[in-house]
Parts: structure tokens; sequence; C-alpha cells
């Protein structure tokens, strides 16, 4: 029986099981190894870790979890979660291999998975010149021709967001723009150009866009593809235990990021605040904090 477990090795994981093996608890955080941002080049907007390698973030946060003995780390995927509401065992995990463990709190760090478009070449070059956030890489691409995809408001909203970083910039729908004359009207008025025809695939090499081409046969020069709104999907375990979702489609949670269910929160990208690595970080510090003072609110029954 731990006192907690930690599904998730990622910034909101590893700073949650530090917080709590500081507050000597028994963690076993689990990992499996698959982290969201494994292609990107760098983390960026992190304090004092500014560009490092995602790896290298992972492997500095490893290391120090070793000063803390009551920590236990392990590469392993958790196969099932289960919320038994019972005071001697509250939550049940079952790893990959079938081993059962107990804790008395649970913390998900599971993050997401992003889903790409199906358009040839856009996985080849994800996390080197096509990206999903502007604050995360557009500095990094700043002032070269961009362009977005994205359609509707979403992708209007999102292209004059782009603009901070560059003014090349060229909204892609891949099929009917569903913008009203007025969204329309704005674009063009912030300088921004509108193809709707269907896009075929993503032409570079050594990860970096030279052009985007067209069904038509037509194409486009540019240097990076951001896009609009892009599918996200939530780790199976959210649904398993019965998390209340936003309109997002994130996990709703509360002061600390506590969730709808007793005992269990959940930090990192799939709660409901922004999805960068220092907040997902903080997030984890925050999650550790509230359970380890329901620990001692417990202890004390």
């Amino acid at each position: 029986m731990y006192d907690v477990a930690i599904v998730g090795g990622g910034p909101a994981g590893l700073n949650a099981a530090l917080v709590l093996g500081r507050c000597r608890r028994r963690v076993l955080l689990c990992d499996a190894g698959n982290p969201r941002n494994a292609a990107s080049r760098g983390v960026n907007g992190f304090l004092s870790r500014d560009g490092i390698p995602p790896g290298e973030l992972r492997r500095i946060g490893r290391q120090e979890l070793g000063h803390y003995e009551t920590v236990e780390l392990r590469d392993a995927d958790v196969a099932d979660a289960e919320c038994l509401g019972q005071p001697e065992t509250p939550f049940r995990l079952t790893l990959a291999g079938g081993e059962r463990v107990g804790a008395r709190k649970l913390i998900l760090a599971t993050g997401l998975v992003e889903e790409l478009p199906q358009i040839e070449g856009m996985e080849t070059l994800w996390g080197q010149s096509v990206f999903d956030c502007p604050y995360c890489d557009g500095w990094e691409e700043r002032d070269r021709p961009m362009a977005v995809y994205g359609r509707g408001e979403r992708g209007m909203r999102f292209a004059l967001e782009m603009l901070s970083w560059s003014r090349d910039l060229v909204l892609l729908t891949d099929g009917p723009a569903e913008l009203s004359a007025e969204d329309r009207d704005c674009l063009v008025r912030n300088g921004v150009s509108i193809r709707e025809e269907q896009v075929a695939r993503l032409e570079g090499g050594d990860g970096r866009l030279d052009r985007i081409r067209f069904h038509d046969g037509s194409a486009l020069e540019r240097s990076a593809l951001f896009l609009a709104g892009g599918i996200r999907k939530l780790h199976a375990l959210v649904t398993r235990l019965g998390l209340e979702l936003t309109s997002r489609g994130t996990v709703r949670t509360g002061t600390c990021e506590a969730t709808n269910v007793p005992g269990l929160y959940v930090a990192g990208d799939a709660s409901r605040r922004v999805q960068f690595a220092v907040v997902a970080a903080a997030e984890g510090a925050m999650a550790a904090f509230a359970v380890h003072d329901e620990l001692l609110t417990e202890d004390r029954l």
C-alpha cells in the first residue's frame, strides 16, 4: 500500500513526486515513457530550463527523485485503475504485467495524446516545423512565412493570434472556410490570406517544412505550420474512473487540481489550465500539497 500513486512521468508527475517525497510520503510513480512532447525540439518558457530537450528535463527530474528513499519510480504502463472506496484500499492500480498495487490517493498526470490531421508529411515534420502552440514554438519561427491550419471562428482567432510572431501568414482551411463575411474581412484587414483548397501533403526535409502542396497541384511556400484546435485524446483511465470533463474536453478540476472523485487529482495537460510544461509542473506541486494535507487530516482522525 502506497500513500500516493502517480500515473505519468512528465513535469506534472515528477514534480508531484518530488514534493511528496520531501513530505516523506511513500510514493509510486508509474511512467509509460511516451510523453506528448517527445518530438519537440525543446521545452520553452520554463524558467532556468528554457529550450531544454524534453528527454533531458525528464532525466534531471528522475535523477532528483533518487534522493528520496520513499519515492519509487517504475517504467510501467498502468492498464487499469479503480476507485474502490474502501478505507483500507481507496484506489487499486493494475500494471501492464498484471501486478496490482493499492494507494490511499491517486494523481493522474497522464497528459494528452495528439491526433494529427491525416496529411502526408504531417507526422514527419511534427515538433520540428509543425506545431500546435505558438507560446512554445512561435519565437523560434518568428518573422518567417507561416501557415495556420484550421477553419471557422477558431481558425480565424488562432490566425490573428499568430500575428504576434509573423506578419506573413496564411490560413489554410482545407476545404470550405466556414467563415462569416465579417470574419473574412477581419482577416484581410490584418493581412492574413485564406486558402480553401484541400491540402494534399507537406513537403520538406530534415525536419523543415518547405512548401504545402494542394490537391489541385498548386503549392504554397511556408517555413512553419501551426495547427488550430487539433484533436487531443485523454488517457483511458479518465473515462474508467468517471471523471467529469469541461466543454474543452479536459478534466474538470477545482482547488489544487481536485476532481469530482474524492482523493483523486489530475495535474498537467489533461486538466483545465494552460498546457505549458511549467504550468504542468506547478499543478503537480499543488496536487501534492493537497494530497499531503488530506493524508495529515485522515491520520489525525
